[in-house]
Parts: structure tokens; C-alpha cells; sequence
């Protein structure tokens, strides 16, 4: 049944098809409170703990709005780093399925070439950080002339990252005549300024959570000499035992080293940081996101690019280097509606920045004993490849796609396939209608499409006999991968 929460504010059939099989039963705060505001058209300022649900905030009202059948993009989502644009472009692809919503991430470090050749087509949501979508706008990739709704998420980041310049130079290519929602943890006087520059008459949301962070996170420090670290990070998740764990790093190196004591243990254990490649770093994401891994093992990259609402343990192995990532590295526990558990570890040098951090929190940090070896070795008993916690059912984008097929043809752009073209083929099926197809993907040498409700080995069983812009083409199921 769908709950009154969902349905006072009119959405679509498709909308809400999407909400419910995510999962979206209730709304968090910051929802209830921006969802209106944008769908009446107002400029907002959000201020709003990390997981509370702000990327769904404006990713709703959006996809409800946008003209499906109109060419140039109508979104434009700025984000501060390559992984936190991966997951906004997820969230929106997610809501924005039975709609037909196509969004397009695009950031440095990937083919610039593979991007313009998605730009090309029609693309309604573009996501991106602000070097490479600037590249974009520049080279006259990036048609911004109808761009209907600006958003800038993780803002106070934007301005620790030194992007606030390209920022301001993007907005000065806008429509003056759209919507602009600024979403942020924390706002400096920087961020405030360029809201009262380029947006009109915003409504300033201040989301109060329910449970405050030290309400719902336990946060505490352990004093430990530099060089019994590692040792102590495996001591405490033998002794915590936690379903899913983030152990925080400042560097790679610290990453490289934890990783090496992982391999000698039964954890299942992966590792992510700025050196790897960035398409390892997008599948490691997806991985602990799916619950393949109890345990990662991360540097900064991670802290506002993975949104995953079970993990119960932070271990920060190496204290922030500024209060604001404190913040964001344990908000990546006690998400939504859960408890979570916060570890500092705090050599002799760094007892002077605790005393600072406390000042800036308005939080005493509990004082944590190592786990005893009576607990670590009984822990280590429990912790073997037998007591693996079993490999996760799937997520809630699995579970809404697990109706949805994806089927791919062995013919693109170069044999000027045409999205048409596939529409045809697929609507001359008998009992196969318009409303049961999704996004239709035209690359180089291929191209993919999306049958709802069932019916993918329908259509898979009648397009191998048919003819595709008058000719037999290979044809085959492939499953849903994150570009």
C-alpha cells in the first residue's frame, strides 16, 4: 500500500512505482521539507546532516518535472568529487527509471570522448564536477540553454576543494530564468556570499535532525602509540565483530599497510584510494555498497562518496586532518534511522586536536579501552570463513530492477541505429507496448534497451527472428552496470 506520505504530494504512476520499489515507505526531514519548495519552483538553501537523504531531496522533484521529450539537458547537478557524482547519477537513474530519465555523469580521468559521444544524445540530467563539465561547456559540448534546475550538493566541500571559481564561472553560463538549490553540511560565509549573489529570494531550510549526531553515533578515542595502529584496528573489529565496517586512513600508504595484514585474516576486505584506477574505484564502491565486503579500507575518497545505510562501525585509524571531515568520515555510520559506532584513534602528538575537535563539536568524546585478548581471541575464533555473514540478496536498485531486462544489439551509431528504430521494432511485438520500454541507450557499436514488467524474454525471443532497421541483428540479455 502506498503510504499517505508519498501520495499528498501527486505524483506520477511511474514516480511512485519507483519510490515504492526503493523503498521510499516514508520520507526523511530534509525530503518532506525541500520536496515542496521545489516542486513550487523556489530557490532553497539546504543545511542538513550527512545521511539524512538530500540527494533524494532533490532528485524527486526533479525527475517528476522534467519534459521527457525535450533534446538539451534540463538538469545540471555539480557535485565536488568523481565518486559522489557516481552516486547522485545512481540515485537519480534509480527514481527516474520508469520515467525514462536519462543522466549522465561526467568527470575527469575518463575518456572526454566517451562523454561527448553521451552528450550527444538526449540526456535530461548531467551530473558533474566542475573542472571537467566546464572542459565540456567550453567546447561547446554542453548545451545549457535550457536549463531549468541548477543544484550544487556537498557545497562546503566545493569550497575546501578550491572550486568555488569554476562554480561561479558555470552559473554565469546558465538560464538566469532557473531554479538553483544549494545543498551543504556546513555553510561558510564563502557558500553564503555566492547564494546571495546568484540565487532569488532562496528559502533557507535548516533540517534539525531528530537524533543529533551524538544522539545517534557513539563517538570515542583510544590513545595509541603510532606504531601499534594496525594491530589495534584488527583487535577491535575481532572484538566488535561488526557486519560492515569503514576503516578511515590519511594516506595510501596506511591504506597499502592495513591491506597487507587483511590478506593473513578470514575478513572479507577490500581497499580504496585516490591512486587507484578509476574504474577499480567505481567497482570497489559498488562492491561494499552491495555488501560483497564486511570491511573498507579507505582514505578521504570514501567519505563523501559512499552512502550505505548499515554500517555500524567507523575506525578512524588516522584522526582527520580538519574538523569537517570528522564529521563526514563518521556520518558514513548511524545513517537514516540507524545506531552506528565511532573509534578515533589518538596518538601522544594529537591529544591537543581532540581537545579542539570536542570545542567544535560541543562533544566529549567517551575514552576507549582496547578490546582485552580475551575478547580478540574469542573473536578471532568466530571470525573464520565458515561465519561469513552470507552475501546480500541485492540491493534496493537490484530488487526494483529484478523485473527490468536489458537487452543489447549488436548495432549503434555507426550502422545509424536510431532510438526510433529499436521503438519500432520492440511496439511491433504483439503485446509489447510503449509503456514497456525504458531508457534506449545508443552507442558507437551497440546499443542497449530496457523492457519493464517481466517481458524482457519476450522481446529477447522475438527481436532474435525480427529485423531491426531492415536487417537480422545478435541480440542478447546483459544485466545492469553503473557507466
Amino acid at each position: 500500500m502506498t503510504s499517505h506520505n508519498l501520495t499528498q504530494y501527486g505524483f506520477s504512476q511511474p514516480m511512485l512505482q519507483a519510490l515504492i520499489g526503493l523503498g521510499y515507505d516514508d520520507l526523511t526531514e530534509v525530503q518532506k521539507m525541500v520536496i515542496p519548495a521545489a516542486l513550487a519552483g523556489r530557490d532553497v538553501i539546504v543545511s542538513s546532516q550527512t545521511g539524512s537523504g538530500k540527494t533524494a531531496a532533490f532528485a524527486i522533484p526533479v525527475c517528476e518535472q522534467i519534459v521527457l521529450n525535450q533534446r538539451p539537458p534540463q538538469v545540471l547537478v555539480l557535485t565536488p568529487t568523481r565518486e559522489l557524482a557516481v552516486q547522485v547519477k545512481q540515485t537519480i537513474t534509480q527514481i527516474g527509471r520508469f520515467k525514462q530519465i536519462r543522466c549522465a555523469a561526467i568527470f575527469g580521468k575518463q575518456s572526454m570522448q566517451s562523454q561527448c559521444n553521451e552528450l550527444r544524445q538526449r540526456v535530461h540530467v548531467i551530473v558533474g564536477t566542475p573542472g571537467r563539465t566546464f572542459d565540456h561547456i567550453e567546447i561547446g559540448n554542453l548545451n545549457l540553454t535550457e536549463i531549468a534546475w541548477f543544484i550544487i550538493d556537498e557545497a562546503d566541500k566545493m569550497l575546501d576543494l578550491g572550486f568555488i571559481d569554476q562554480v561561479e564561472a558555470i552559473i554565469n553560463q546558465l538560464p538566469f530564468n532557473r531554479v538553483t538549490m544549494v545543498f551543504s553540511a556546513t555553510l561558510p560565509q564563502p557558500v553564503q556570499t555566492l547564494c546571495e549573489q546568484y540565487m532569488k529570494t532562496p528559502l533557507r531550510i535548516d533540517v534539525a535532525e531528530a537524533s543529533p549526531l551524538h544522539d545517534k553515533i557513539k563517538q570515542c578515542f583510544c590513545a595509541v602509540p603510532e606504531n601499534e595502529k594496525t594491530g589495534l584496528a584488527l583487535n577491535f573489529l575481532y572484538a566488535m565483530r561488526p557486519e560492515r565496517c569503514i576503516l578511515f586512513c590519511n594516506t595510501r600508504e596506511r591504506v597499502d599497510t592495513l591491506a597487507e595484514e587483511f590478506k593473513r585474516t578470514d575478513w572479507r576486505w577490500t581497499s580504496l584510494h585516490g591512486g587507484m584506477e578509476q574504474r577499480e574505484r567505481l567497482q570497489t564502491m559498488r562492491d561494499f555498497k552491495q555488501g560483497r565486503f564486511q570491511v573498507l579500507i579507505a582514505t578521504d575518497v570514501a567519505a563523501r562518496g559512499i552512502h550505505v545505510d548499515d554500517v555500524s562501525l567507523v575506525i578512524n585509524v588516522d584522526m582527520p586532518f580538519d574538523n569537517e571531515s570528522y564529521i563526514h568520515r563518521i556520518g558514513r555510520t548511524g545513517r537514516q534511522e540507524n545506531s552506528g559506532f565511532a573509534i578515533s584513534f589518538v596518538t601522544p602528538a594529537e591529544h591537543g586536536y581532540l581537545a579542539g575537535l570536542e570545542a567544535y563539536l560541543q562533544y566529549k568524546l567517551r575514552r576507549q579501552e582496547p578490546p582485552s585478548a580475551q575478547a580478540v581471541e574469542q573473536g578471532k575464533r568466530l571470525v573464520t570463513k565458515k561465519s561469513r555473514p552470507p552475501l546480500p540478496t541485492g540491493s534496493a536498485d537490484e530488487q526494483l530492477t529484478r523485473d527490468i531486462s536489458r537487452i543489447r544489439i549488436n548495432a549503434g551509431r555507426k550502422e545509424k541505429m536510431r532510438p526510433g528504430d529499436i521503438l519500432g521494432a520492440v511496439t511491433a511485438i504483439p503485446g509489447i507496448t510503449a509503456n514497456d520500454i525504458g531508457i534506449i541507450d545508443i552507442q558507437a557499436t551497440c546499443s542497449y534497451v530496457e523492457i519493464f514488467n517481466n517481458k524482457g524474454d519476450e522481446v529477447l525471443d522475438a527481436l532474435i527472428m525480427a529485423k531491426i532497421k531492415g536487417k537480422n541483428r545478435t541480440v542478447r540479455s546483459v544485466g545492469f552496470r553503473d557507466s
